[in-house]
């Protein structure tokens, strides 16, 4: 499901431009006028951070943006950004509208597990062949793919080696002889038919099909679909309703959810036509990455639900917490970081900083927990793509803002 650069995966927190998603209401309401048109509250004091991202959509000719922070677990900025040319309608973007959140999705998938781990309904050694009823037939070694071995992407699956099985829905039709879309159910069967690329537990690769087994766990033990167990049990306790699964097609998108942009088209996956599609919208089936990359949310949705991890809480006590963050079996990179459960982590002076990057076609997402209380999350309806500037560029702006005097006032009764 994500596409991420080296560069972005490790970074702590510290040509033709695509067209743009058109509107198709009247023209009465549009931002029509070139630039960038802002929504929402962003303190005088956090002007630098409005100005990064000012610069980072008009730079990149992103219609849809936001950004949300959040100090000491308190909202101080939620804001709204828009970008026009000028030459068509640009739906206003608002601090409550909402955006496919690619693998910012992760976590949300670990927490889930960790909250079915504190109930003492699921343990992290238990192995997936177990919990699944998946057959070892094909590889031996899959018997040995853990809970926690998935959570931390050691469970054998390596992308660049064997292709992404959320991405495969042609060949994997093909080769089970199923029509599209091809379900969830159909990606685990052809990959469980298939070997490991390397022993479990000996290294990490980033494996969206590991969470997507995550995501069929949830359901196994909870007795619960996915989407409902998350919704009643992680976010309805935080005060977070408006997250849902995203859909595949503009016509199925939620109420105030932006349109996506993508220079690139791809035969669909939702059917059996072999129709050319906008690679945002049927190109790739978003309700099967549920569970690695399918929720949609706003920033401020995010940053509310990330206070989650800074104290024990309703929805994870300290264990549940230390658990997310700790270190795997293969130890720390060489860069100092390591991937806990659904996150970054890299230790810092008195702080663990954590963060994860989102990329979908049409979609480019960052959320990071950084040391003295801060939080932020950026969404943007569109991703680098050739012909492009770096969008890797976005985590060093937003870490040189200096703030001399943070504001006091919480803005979640605002946008919640």
């Amino acid at each position: 499901m994500t596409t991420l650069s080296r560069r972005n995966l490790l970074r702590v927190g510290a040509g033709a431009l695509p067209a743009l998603a058109l509107g198709t209401r009247p023209a009465l309401a549009a931002p029509l006028l070139p630039g960038v048109t802002v929504s929402g509250t962003a303190p005088s004091s956090l002007a630098g951070f409005d100005n990064v991202m000012k610069t980072f959509v008009k730079e990149r000719g992103i219609s849809s943006a936001q950004l949300a922070i959040t100090k000491y677990g308190k909202l101080v900025l939620a804001r709204g950004y828009t970008y026009s040319d000028g030459s068509h309608y640009v739906p206003q973007t608002t601090p409550t509208s909402l955006f496919r959140i690619a693998s910012l999705s992760k976590h949300i998938t670990a927490t889930a597990i960790m909250r079915l781990v504190q109930d003492g309904r699921l343990s992290l050694s238990a192995p997936v062949t177990t919990l699944l009823g998946l057959s070892a037939t094909a590889d031996p070694r899959l018997a040995q793919v853990t809970v926690l071995r998935l959570l931390q992407h050691l469970g054998g699956w390596d992308r660049d080696a064997s292709g992404d099985q959320l991405w495969q829905d042609h060949a994997i039709s093909a080769a089970l002889d199923v029509p599209l879309p091809i379900s969830q159910e159909d990606i685990v069967r052809y990959a469980t038919g298939r070997p490991l690329d390397f022993d479990p537990g000996s290294k990490m690769a980033y494996s969206n099909y590991g969470y997507l087994l995550l995501g069929r766990i949830v359901e196994k033990v909870s007795g619960m679909d996915y989407e409902s167990y998350v919704r009643q049990t992680l976010l309805a306790p935080v005060g977070v309703t408006r997250m849902r699964i995203g859909r595949s097609l503009r016509s199925e998108a939620l109420p105030g959810e932006v349109s996506y942009a993508s220079q690139y088209t791809r035969k669909t996956v939702l059917d059996d036509s072999g129709a050319m599609v906008p690679y945002q919208y049927g190109g790739f089936n978003v309700p099967n990455h549920d569970a690695n990359g399918g929720w949609v949310a706003s920033a401020v949705d995010l940053v509310r639900f990330a206070r989650v991890f800074d104290a024990a809480g309703t929805v994870l006590n300290s264990t549940s917490i230390s658990r997310m963050f700790a270190k795997p079996e293969i130890g720390v990179s060489g860069d100092g970081w390591w991937y806990g459960a659904g996150w970054y982590v890299r230790q810092v002076t008195g702080h663990l900083n954590t963060w994860h990057a989102g990329s979908m076609p049409g979609t480019y997402t960052y959320l990071a927990r950084l040391q003295n209380g801060f939080t932020y999350a950026a969404l943007f309806n569109r991703r680098e793509e050739t012909g492009t500037p770096d969008f890797d560029v976005l985590s060093p702006q937003m870490n040189a803002v200096k703030v001399t005097s943070w504001p006091t006032t919480d803005l979640f009764s605002k946008y919640l």
